[in-house]
């Protein structure tokens, strides 16, 4: 499992009240549903890191 790292974010009031109600209709907590946010983008844009297989090739 990735190591997760805690950081502060700034975010407009109306943005995080539409993330909050978006996570409670997913049943997922707030910051869930950044973190799957930022995900999908990433793997939208093709910026999704990749999984470091290199143990396996060996």
């Amino acid at each position: 499992m990735s190591k997760k790292k805690a950081f502060a974010l700034r975010i407009n009031e109306d943005i995080l009240k539409a993330v909050e109600k978006w996570a409670a209709d997913e049943f997922r907590s707030t910051n869930g549903q950044l973190e799957w946010m930022l995900n999908q983008c990433l793997k939208d844009a093709n910026r999704l890191p990749k999984k470091n297989n290199q143990k396996n090739n060996v």
